[in-house]
């Protein structure tokens, strides 16, 4: 049964979700605006063989709040709570900004990291490589009398489905909704993942599974295949028909995937627990 905890980590309050299992632990970090109950579904399609840990991470969901948000501090933290829950190394799993934690993470703690999962992100978050590589979201609503009234103003700013910024949307005491996350801070979360990639990327050996939706936004088709040609131990999975939220618009296809590749990793003596 999933377990809302806490731990002091890097100096901040991080809440997560233990969603139990039996199989390895992997630690799944969400992406900007996200929140880690966005991996449910996954939990539960995985837990015969893997146990997910789901931080939400500095600024998200129920974790602090803070004046900094870096590449370093998101890692530190990340690495604080895979000490705090001493499993051994693990399996991270990061979807879009949390891919780039996850391997960096592993790049600068290779003790900490067995594999890697990275779902719809690359080493170049920049332009001319990506067109829109943040959203801006300043001066974006984050309070309304309901909920269907707040995902309305959320869908008047240009997003089709707001259904994954509602993830983070919980009432309060006066019955209104409001965000848990602070726009202006999450402008701060994406600009810290803007730039040139590569070395983290190249700087772990681990074996790792890149996932992308066939019309994502955020990863263009050749520079998912040349994270994967330059990199040793890696392949790539695509998604027809899916785009940057693949655990949403395929999770059948996406457990199976991740499923997969840990049924490897049992087969694998270098990674054989």
């Amino acid at each position: 049964m999933a377990e809302l905890k806490s731990a002091a980590v890097n100096g901040i309050e991080m809440t997560y979700v233990d969603f139990a299992g039996t199989g390895r632990p992997v630690v799944a970090l969400h992406g900007s605006f996200g929140r880690g109950t966005i991996f449910s579904r996954l939990a539960r399609d995985l837990i015969g063989c893997a146990r997910v840990i789901a931080p939400d991470q500095r600024g998200h969901g129920h974790s602090s709040h803070t004046d900094s948000y870096t590449n370093d501090d998101f890692v530190a933290d990340i690495a604080g709570l895979v000490r705090h829950v001493d499993l051994g190394p693990v399996v991270v799993l990061g979807h879009s900004r949390g891919g780039i934690t996850a391997y960096q993470l592993a790049a600068r703690h290779p003790e900490l990291v067995t594999a890697l999962v990275i779902e719809d992100v690359g080493p170049l978050m920049r332009t001319p490589e990506i067109e829109h590589p943040v959203l801006d979201v300043r001066g974006w609503p984050s309070m309304a009398a309901t909920k269907g009234e707040l995902t309305e103003a959320i869908r008047a700013r240009g997003v089709p489905d707001p259904g994954y910024f509602m993830h983070s949307a919980v009432p309060t005491t006066d019955g209104r909704w409001r965000l848990l996350f602070d726009w202006d801070e999450m402008m701060a979360v994406q600009a810290g993942g803007v730039g040139d990639w590569w070395t983290d990327w190249l700087g772990s050996t681990c074996p790792a599974l890149v996932l992308r939706g066939e019309h994502s936004t955020l990863l263009p088709e050749l520079l998912a295949s040349d994270m994967v040609a330059r990199r040793p131990a890696s392949r790539l999975v695509q998604f027809s028909g899916a785009g940057h939220w693949i655990h949403d618009d395929d999770p059948d296809g996406m457990a199976r995937a991740v499923a997969d590749f840990l049924g490897e990793l049992d087969n694998d003596p270098r990674t054989n627990r």
